[in-house]
């Protein structure tokens, strides 16, 4: 029988996917469960960009142009002027999703068996996008302790080789909700700079930001405009995440180009999402200031209930809606999945995302997870009662 690539035996599991199966399995015996394994907002899209495609006139659904639609773009470039990221409808390209934007540049700036250092615990699916790219990921480690605020410059330093590209960071943090100070975005430039390499910022979170405090952009750094590139997305900023739009930032005209072409053998992104997107760009602020007040609400519902379970150790986040929670059990797969197959209380129960995928050392993580607080207050008050009274069965 002919055998699949290297590559293909090496992609990662989805650490907050791969339980689906257990999921639908669990829901065929007709029990309950409250999904705190993925980002997905239960906040309503806004209906601006719901009625831009009911109310489309097209005829012809053609291709846009590859980079994403000019005025879109231009739209795109006039919000983030407005929030101190002064760039041009030239300096960002439209992909399909946050997820796409992060593979055109990694494969834009890195070859095979570069490196790339990223925080840990990161965004699953950066394993993912570095195996797709041949691209080696070396991490620098985090602590649940300090609320996995930024390492020091120091082990970055003495992690950077001559293969090292750059430095990768998503702020505010999936899967840990840190948000980076200003501070530590300069201290992170200076470093770049220094080493002539690439800081890569995923933020698509940049709106979540609580307890007052302020999203700062990598791109505000004039002094970083060849060595800046920006990830975003509408997923999570406006509840859209099935519309799959994102889109690559960055002043440096190399960069640009190396992406357009990844962007041109792909085509173009979708039409229809597009339109969803360029409309979405008028909604009120009022609609982020409930969003905000709201996420906060489920933050400090979710942390203090977390608190009170005996052996539960939590970090704080301060954006983005996920915590990494540090629990009393051995191997967090396990229990993730014992939840599903064996575990219910009055017929519910929980799902969430073992931690272990969200790092690339092996072996860490092992007894957190991921949890994000993504459900109405009252649901997620049952999903902290149900993980109590689970721990206290598992551990029997």
């Amino acid at each position: 029988m002919p055998k699949i690539s290297v590559k293909g035996i090496s992609m990662p599991e989805s650490p907050i996917r791969k339980l689906v199966p257990f999921a639908e399995a669990a829901i065929k015996k007709g029990r309950k469960i409250y999904l705190l394994n993925i980002g997905q907002p239960d906040i309503k899209t806004p209906d601006v960009a719901l009625d831009a495609v009911r109310n489309h006139n097209i005829e012809v659904l053609s291709y846009s142009h590859s980079a994403g639609f000019e005025g879109y773009r231009a739209k795109l470039a006039g919000y983030y002027q407005k929030n101190d990221i002064p760039v041009t409808g030239e300096e960002i390209i439209i992909t399909t999703g946050g997820s796409e934007a992060l593979l055109f540049a990694m494969s834009s700036i890195a070859d095979a068996g570069d490196e790339i250092i990223i925080p840990e615990p990161f965004y699953a699916n950066y394993n993912g996008f570095a195996t797709a790219s041949g691209v080696k990921i070396v991490p620098v480690e985090s602590k649940i302790e300090t609320d996995f605020a930024l390492p020091p410059i120091s082990e970055f330093e003495k992690l950077i080789t001559p293969r090292t590209k750059a430095i990768l960071i998503c702020n505010p943090g999936n899967p840990t909700g840190y948000l980076y100070t200003k501070e530590e975005i300069k201290q992170l430039a200076d470093l770049a700079l220094k080493h002539d390499i690439f800081i890569v910022a995923d933020e698509v979170y940049r709106e979540f930001a609580y307890d007052g405090a302020q999203h700062f952009s990598i791109m505000s750094l004039t002094q970083l405009k060849d060595h800046a590139i920006m990830i975003d997305s509408v997923s999570k900023r406006y509840s859209m995440c099935g519309a799959r739009i994102g889109c690559l930032v960055s002043k440096n005209k190399e960069v640009i180009a190396a992406v357009m072409k990844f962007a041109q053998a792909r085509l173009s992104p979708p039409t229809f999402e597009q339109i969803a997107s360029e409309a979405a760009l008028e909604t009120p602020q009022s609609y982020f200031d409930d969003v905000i007040e709201e996420y906060t609400s489920r933050r400090n519902l979710l942390i203090e209930g977390l608190k009170q379970i005996e052996g539960v150790k939590v970090a704080v986040p301060k954006g983005a809606f996920y915590c990494i929670a540090e629990l009393p059990i051995d191997n967090a797969d396990k229990f993730a999945k014992w939840l599903l197959e064996d575990f219910q209380l009055d017929n519910e129960t929980v799902m969430v995302a073992p931690a272990a995928g969200f790092y690339s050392t092996p072996n860490t993580g092992m007894n957190q997870v991921r949890i994000a607080y993504v459900l109405k207050q009252e649901n997620l008050k049952k999903a902290i009662n149900i993980l109590k009274v689970a721990l206290k069965e598992y551990n029997k």
